[in-house]
């Protein structure tokens, strides 16, 4: 019995599960890239790839735990650039630059961030991945609480062994649009 064994195992041995859900989050991120060189490959949908219900399932919580470390460190990215501007790192050499009372307050201000920055990285285990969560992904859910991705099941099975399919999606980039309903007044009759 499986007691207190949480997830799914997903037909593989526990490395190849944790190799599996980088693996993914590391595919949704790179849908989001703006690199135009990569035409071939390109997303036909950015922030959507399509998987088994079951990895997107287990795959979900791990990629909105990701954003809501990125997301906690805008705030320290942001409070960092007031004290970046007031230095310039090429003119200074390293013990100038270690000095300057700027400089010690950026590095104070900017700590948060780079810890943040570790610890998607342990999760994901993709420099670029990384960079596109803190970038591009994590400023655009500043203003909500949770809830960052979405799982939209699909109608046909896979062709090979009929398995479940999803999308998984960030949610808001990819909105249908909303209708206006008019309430029509009652008649009395």
């Amino acid at each position: 019995m499986r007691h207190l064994r949480r997830g799914r195992k997903l037909g593989r041995n526990p490395n190849h599960q944790r190799a599996l859900l980088k693996n993914l989050i590391v595919a949704i991120l790179m849908t989001e890239r703006e690199d135009t060189d990569l035409d071939d490959n390109a997303p036909k949908v950015p922030g959507r790839i399509i998987t088994t219900l079951e990895k997107a399932k287990e795959v979900r919580p791990l990629l909105e735990k990701c954003i809501t470390i990125a997301k906690k460190a805008q705030k320290h990215i942001e409070a960092a650039k007031e004290f970046e501007s007031k230095f310039d790192r090429e003119k200074l050499s390293g013990k100038q630059l270690r000095e300057n009372e700027n400089w010690q307050m950026w590095v104070k201000t900017i700590a948060p961030a780079v810890a943040a920055r570790r610890r998607a990285l342990q999760i994901i285990g993709n420099k670029q991945a990384v960079k596109i969560l803190f970038e591009i992904v994590a400023p655009r859910f500043l203003d909500r609480s949770g809830g960052y991705t979405r799982i939209v099941k699909m109608f046909k099975p896979r062709l090979g062994d009929a398995g479940k399919r999803a999308i998984l999606e960030f949610v808001g980039k990819n909105e249908r649009a909303k209708i206006q309903r008019t309430v029509r007044p009652k008649v009395e009759t």
